[in-house]
This record gives C-alpha cells, structure tokens and sequence, in this order.
C-alpha cells in the first residue's frame, strides 16, 4: 500500500531508508513482471470428485500487491503490444490463485495518471512509455472481469497526490491537468506533487479517482501511504500561500495538514459509499504511526519516520473512528528487528484495531526474503511464515497482503511457497 510518499521509488532507495529509518514502501523497486509460472506449491487443490472430509470455509485476507510505476511488477515494460500486456496480467492473476490468494491490489493510478479511459487525466506512462497515448485496450477493465473470472477480488489501487517523478511539469503530456494548473503542483525531493493543502485539487483528485469506481465493480478503493511526501533533508515542502488562506483556527500547520489528510479520507469514503456501497475502502499506511517515545501511545520502536508527524497521516484516528474499512500497515522489518519488530508492531496494532470497525491486515515484505542486501532474518525462507504464526495469536489480524505480484509468482528464495505449504492449506474467502 499507507511506505512510499509516502518516500522513495527503488529498492536502492528503500534499502538506505530502512537502515535509518527501519522504512519500507508500497510502489516502490524496480523490476519485471515474471513470465513464467511458479512452482507448485503446498500440494494439490482439492477439485469436483475430490475424495476426503469437507472442509470448513477459511475467511481471511491473503492479498497480493500489483505495482505499475517504473513498471515494478506490471506490465514488464513499456510498449509491450496489448496482447502481451493481457498476458502477462493473466500469468501474475493466476499466480495469485495458484498461491491460494483471493485479493489483488492494482495500482491504477500511479502518477496522477489512469489506466483506464478517464476524462480526467492521461493515459499512464508505464503502459506505453509516452504518457497520454491510449494502449488499445482497457487495462482496468479487464483486470476486474479477468479477476473475478477466477475467483479473486480486485482492489483498485490509487496515489492521490503524486504527480511525477520527477520535477520537470513540462515532461507532463500537455493536457495535464498539473500543467493547466501550475498552482496545484509543489516540486519537493525531485518529484512533482499536488498540494492536498487546497481544496480544488482535493475535489480533483476525488473526482479523478471515483471515475473508476463509477465505472467498474471494483471490490475496493486503495491507498497506499504516500499523503504527504516522506521529509527529504535540508527541503521543506513549499505550501506556505494555501496554509496563509485556509490554516487560519488551527493549532499550527501541522495540525492544519493533518486536518487535509483527514478531510481526504471521510470524502473518499463518503464518495465510494454512495457509488457503489459495497466497495470497501482500505488504506496501507507506512508501519509506525508514532514511537512511544514521542507520544505514549505510540509503539515500541526506534523509527525515523512516523505517520502522524512526518506524512501528517493519522492513521490510529482513522481506525478508532471508523472512517476506512480496512487498513494494511506496512509491517516491512523482521521478526527482532531492533529499530521496528514486527512482534511488537502486531499486537500494538492489535490493540488499536480492537473494537474496531476497521479490519486489520499486515502488509507483508515478500520481495526482501533471499535479497542479498537485506539482514540475515530475510535469508531464511522461514521468516514470512513465523510472521503469520505470531499475527494468528491476535483475532483482530484478519489476513495478510505481500508485497508484490512478482515475487509472489517467482519466489525465489522459497518463502511463498513456505507460506503456502504452512498456512494456506485451503482456499479462503476475504473478509466483507
């Protein structure tokens, strides 16, 4: 998913922060999408005039992120021809089912873009490598009726505010709406993004974004965690004129922006409920929203970037208030990772989603496990599934979503297909 903003864009990057700020991030790394099958895994699926006992009915996220920027997952590489393109989204669906998952996360608009026919905004870059350009096909589309043809749900996917990047708006095709409205756009840390500090470009970005879910049955609405872009040293985000105009009766721009974030989420959920209000609406946000050692309330850990703070994303609120009905923190570090474990973010977020509306999912790092620059825990092809033995202590864990479609089809280091074998024994519905 909201880590991404929400931060940095390769897994370069992500390694550097994570050993500074114990970080990690939806969207982000470089790569292909496989072309081959996974091995099987976890013995056969039972089928029609299979011998043996019934089997009870499992209800539990197991989820797959589908990145498209920098063409991370999906499609492999720009300009692939549209058959091709349906191919290789049909290889990473079927891998999902063959992993015994029931969810896929699309990212679908990862730069102020679609990959859909909006009115709205371009056509995505990552399709055909020219922004604006119509692939010949409906990638959206298709991906919502190829999903549910096998059984999967289909999330879409969005990054509200990021706009490029890059920080060059003339590399925008030029009916961009950032380029007809310059005012929108701050350039901050070599990127381009919206100001969620007025509100035209919140009403735009909604406007944009519910385009689809007018269009298509999709299953969900998903954020990941890029609000506010992650702080780059030395830079301050330049939206000091819209906070002169509407930050007058807060606390302090903070607070203000906080306000923004907040007012983004009950919009949006609003929105989606009087479209088509059996569309859940979930947010992966980045893993610590405060250290206890800023606020008492927050988590044991040492992290060097917390929502609440830092991306002015208050995500324990939307949870204890009720506003999202789902939400999947990026719980990217190992099992004893000093800065951030895992054992002890579980059961802190637990305890926050506890009485709840809001259903908890953990957002797990697949595409670390075997990755040679990674820590000694992520070389052990056991490390994901003692992850999902820990959160099956705690009820209000209901699933889990890996990170992403790639490594969940490849697996090279065998930890799916430890997963699979340990605890997916059956097929299982997500939760409603």
């Amino acid at each position: 998913m909201g880590r991404v903003s929400r931060r940095v864009f390769t897994v370069a990057a992500l390694s550097t922060l994570t050993a500074t700020r114990g970080a990690a991030a939806v969207g982000q790394g470089p790569g292909a999408a496989t072309g081959a099958p996974p091995p099987g895994t976890g013995g056969p699926r039972p089928g029609k005039g299979t011998a043996g006992p019934r089997r009870r009915t499992v209800t539990e996220m197991r989820g797959m992120w589908m990145a498209t920027v920098l063409n991370r997952d999906w499609p492999s590489r720009t300009g692939l021809s549209a058959a091709r393109q349906r191919s290789e989204l049909a290889v990473l669906l079927d891998a999902a089912v063959h992993r015994r998952l029931n969810t896929v996360f699309l990212q679908v608009r990862p730069t102020a873009d679609a990959l859909w026919p909006s009115p709205y905004e371009p056509w995505s870059q990552y399709l055909t490598g020219t922004q604006g350009r119509d692939p010949g096909w409906d990638p959206l589309g298709t991906a919502v009726k190829e999903a549910h043809a096998r059984g999967l749900e289909l999330h879409a996917w969005f990054n509200p505010y990021r706009v490029a990047t890059h920080d060059d708006p003339a590399r925008l095709v030029a009916s961009h709406p950032a380029r007809k409205h310059p005012d929108w756009v701050v350039p901050y840390g070599g990127r381009l993004y919206y100001n969620p500090g007025l509100p035209e470009v919140r009403a735009f970005v909604q406007k944009a974004m519910l385009d689809a879910v007018r269009k298509y049955p999709v299953d969900g609405v998903h954020f990941d965690d890029y609000f506010y872009p992650y702080p780059v040293a030395g830079q301050s985000f330049d939206d000091d004129a819209a906070y002169d105009r509407y930050g007058s009766g807060f606390a302090g721009r903070a607070a203000w922006r906080r306000d923004n974030i907040d007012a983004l989420v009950r919009e949006t959920a609003a929105g989606i409920k009087a479209i088509r209000p059996a569309t859940q609406f979930g947010i992966s946000p980045f893993g610590v929203w405060r250290n206890a050692s800023t606020d008492p309330r927050g988590s044991d850990t040492q992290a060097g970037a917390e929502t609440y703070d830092d991306l002015y994303a208050d995500t324990r609120k939307w949870v204890r208030e009720g506003w999202i009905d789902y939400l999947v923190p990026q719980l990217y570090w190992n099992i004893g990772f000093a800065a951030a474990d895992y054992a002890e973010l579980v059961p802190w977020w637990a305890e926050v989603a506890k009485g709840s509306r809001t259903k908890l999912y953990v957002g797990e790092a697949l595409y670390r496990a075997g990755d040679p620059t990674q820590g000694a825990a992520w070389q052990d092809p056991a490390e994901l599934s003692r992850h999902l033995t820990l959160a099956h202590a705690h009820p209000e864990v209901r699933g889990h979503v890996f990170f992403a479609a790639k490594d969940v089809a490849a697996d090279p280091a065998g930890a799916m297909a430890r997963v699979v074998a340990d605890h997916y024994e059956q097929p299982a519905k997500p939760p409603r």
